[in-house]
């Protein structure tokens, strides 16, 4: 349903019949009974107070209310993004959508649906009439202002349905697969199959909070679940996909017949082969939210943790870690961390910002055995001999890919574990889709080169344009990778893909208020970062889901010429 409205001719019966003009209807999400108490309707401000192209933040009672007008239309939505709550009268205006300035999930202006992620609600939409003397008002449950988020309907089972799809991987991949196929009006059974013991959850808090509550991380409730017919196994992994036999095998020996399946079964830290290293406890990974409470329940002021790799898992475990013990140090392979990510003269500056809070560094190094005492690491020693001091030892050195299970499936695997896509994310085998981490899929904002990349926000994206496809919803992937990093309260957003042969730096390095251009070949920009300039990341990774392309050419002699003109 719309929630738009538009200018209709003043001389028509009706109008003259009625204080407003043209209206449309609400969207609900449990199309149960409503009262007019129920609701709450008001002028917000005058049509004349929003442009074309145009977003406005407007006050309805108690609540917000996000005025959009496109194409001579007025829509209102949730003014808030479901994921984290940022205003999204601050984020990008698309192409019928508003992207969140944060981390970039995507919004229906006219329905309120989400279209892009992190997050998994979509936003409420309300009506919008305009009066004769271009009054614009806005009716709205008082509920959903509230909230400020939607749960769409979701299709029932079907007794007569003997269609079983099956989603392998409970991230947010699978969650998000499970949810749409409902959505989407998916009447058969839907099995979900996490080799976690726990619903599915916000896996990026495991890094970054490590004293996490599970319950509040949660994406759905177990409620959620049964309310909607979905099967959720867990603490069950597959150990076999029969293609031809379109069955599945479980580690507890049950069997699954399938017709169509979504694998999205993601990666698992990598563990070095390191003399002492699986011998010894409190040397750990961070993947997982039970490895969070592991490592933060050893934490107090008298501890020395050693951290292996500069990657944001490393880096976000120091940056988290650093205030609650005796000393930090990080072992880096390179001289600088995140250069494969941002470059080198921002990595340095991340190096300097980490230095500046009390964070050890170690360049050029790595480990070569842990040194245990009553089966607890004490020390380690680095490759050239030094000895460090370690009551925790955390890995943060990449990870593997989940797909050993595929073989003999009949479904091509690459040699690093991950599965070839096209662009509906389906693999060599009809009806078998593949997404997150272990797809290698084509990216939009790529020139639709494959790539396997493991961002959440992408993860989710896969897990909902596989079901639309399992569905014969025909949908092309128009990926865009966006992801972002908190360290010591600054916010790093980026958006792109691919290695550059130069970066450009806008604004103030050492402030830590910067926007940086990534340049590829033929002087294309292929990827932006920035913190504290929101929200020019989103604004760029929704000029590129438009399938437009920047060049070199086009910063100068303003960098940032190609934004929207504001009002």
């Amino acid at each position: 349903m719309g929630c738009s409205s538009s200018k209709t001719a003043r001389n028509s019966n009706e109008s003259l019949a009625k204080a407003s003009k043209v209206t449309s209807s609400i969207p609900t999400s449990n199309g149960g009974a409503t009262h007019e108490d129920d609701f709450i309707e008001a002028v917000v401000c005058q049509e004349a107070d929003i442009g074309e192209n145009q977003m406005k933040q407007v006050e309805l009672g108690e609540g917000k209310v996000l005025l959009v007008r496109q194409n001579g239309k007025l829509s209102a939505i949730g003014s808030k993004c479901s994921h984290y709550g940022a205003m999204l009268v601050t984020g990008a205006l698309g192409e019928g959508r508003v992207r969140c300035p944060w981390h970039g999930a995507c919004f229906n202006v006219e329905t309120g649906d989400i279209e892009d992620f992190p997050g998994m609600d979509s936003l409420p939409c309300y009506r919008v009439t305009v009066g004769d003397a271009g009054e614009v008002k806005v009716r709205a449950k008082r509920s959903e202002l509230a909230t400020n988020k939607r749960t769409r309907l979701m299709a029932k089972r079907e007794a007569q349905d003997e269609r079983t799809y099956v989603v392998i991987g409970g991230g947010p991949s699978g969650a998000t697969c499970a949810e749409t196929l409902r959505q989407e009006g998916f009447t058969g059974r839907v099995v979900l199959i996490n080799k976690e013991p726990c619903l599915p959850y916000d896996r990026v808090k495991v890094s970054k909070t490590m004293d996490m509550n599970l319950e509040k991380c949660l994406l759905r409730t177990q409620q959620f679940y049964d309310d909607n017919e979905i099967e959720v196994m867990l603490g069950t992994e597959v150990t076999q996909l029969d293609g031809a036999g379109r069955e599945i095998t479980l580690d507890n020996g049950y069997k699954i017949r399938f017709d169509k399946a979504y694998i999205a079964t993601g990666s698992k830290p990598r563990r070095p082969p390191i003399d002492g290293a699986s011998d010894l406890r409190n040397v750990c990974v961070l993947r997982t939210a039970e490895d969070a409470k592991q490592v933060n329940a050893q934490l107090s002021p008298d501890k020395k943790v050693v951290i292996l790799g500069t990657s944001f898992i490393g880096l976000e475990a120091a940056a988290y870690c650093v205030n609650k013990v005796a000393k930090v140090t990080v072992i880096g392979r390179g001289a600088i961390p995140l250069k494969e990510s941002f470059g080198d003269a921002i990595g340095k500056r991340v190096m300097e910002l980490f230095q500046e809070k009390g964070v050890e560094f170690v360049t050029h190094s790595g480990i070569k055995r842990c040194i245990g005492e009553a089966g607890t690491v004490k020390q380690v020693e680095l490759t050239d001999g030094t000895l460090l001091d370690a009551d925790i030892c955390i890995f943060g050195i990449g990870s593997t890919l989940y797909t050993e299970f595929l073989e003999n499936s009949g479904i091509t695997v690459n040699r690093n574990g991950s599965v070839n896509t096209d662009q509906y994310l389906e693999t060599n085998l009809a009806g078998v889709y593949v997404g997150g981490d272990i797809a290698n899929a084509p990216v939009h904002s790529n020139e639709g080169a494959p790539a396997t990349i493991g961002h959440y926000p992408l993860a989710q994206y896969h897990g909902r344009i596989a079901a639309l496809n399992m569905l014969g919803k025909s949908t092309p992937l128009k990926a865009v990778p966006f992801f972002w990093t908190v360290l010591f309260g600054k916010s790093f957003r980026y958006c792109g893909y691919g290695t550059p042969e130069e970066v450009i730096i806008d604004g103030d390095l050492q402030a830590l208020k910067f926007v940086a251009f990534y340049i590829g070949k033929a002087g294309r920009v292929i990827g932006m970062s920035s913190c504290q300039r929101d929200p020019v990341v989103a604004q760029f990774a929704e000029y590129s889901s438009q399938g437009k392309v920047l060049h070199k050419s086009d910063l100068s002699p303003n960098p940032l010429a190609w934004l929207p003109a504001q009002s």
